[in-house]
């Protein structure tokens, strides 16, 4: 079942998160809590899950950013794209992408934009599966300490 992620979920989450590119998961500490309940609280930042069970097995981060172009309409982002490897290739992130669509289509957002560092032919041809392209915008990205 795809939804949005609950309050009480954020350690779960923290979890899939190790088959992302985190090598562990962060201390809780009221830095991570205090974020938490900001993306919590944060109607424009939706967490999507797939849920089989009980258990989230895939999961993406669908933004809706605000914007003055356009004619004023926001676009999304996506990031966090990750699904539980013993439950991959079985369409459950692109259930979460096409949650996220929907998001996007409801916010009246005139494009959605995601990101990935991957390289791999597999990967490429799922977000290419999924309705994204690599022809129309050249991303640039400037990492910061």
């Amino acid at each position: 079942m795809v939804r949005e992620i609950r309050e009480n979920e954020l350690y779960e989450l923290l979890e899939l998160y190790l088959f992302l590119h985190e090598v562990s998961i962060p201390e809780n500490t009221e830095y991570l809590m205090n974020t938490w309940k900001d993306i919590i609280r944060d109607k424009n930042h939706h967490i999507i899950v797939n849920v089989i069970g009980e258990k989230i097995v895939s999961s993406c981060v669908c933004v809706i950013i605000p914007n003055l172009t356009r004619n004023i309409r926001p676009y999304a982002l996506i990031e966090n794209v990750v699904t539980h490897r013993d439950f991959r290739k079985k369409g459950y992130a692109t259930e979460c992408l096409n949650y996220a669509k929907g998001i996007a289509e409801r916010e009246n957002c005139y494009k959605i934009m995601l990101l990935t560092g991957a390289k791999n032919d597999s990967t490429l041809r799922f977000y290419s599966n999924a309705g994204y392209n690599s022809t129309d915008k050249t991303a640039f990205i400037q990492w910061l300490n």
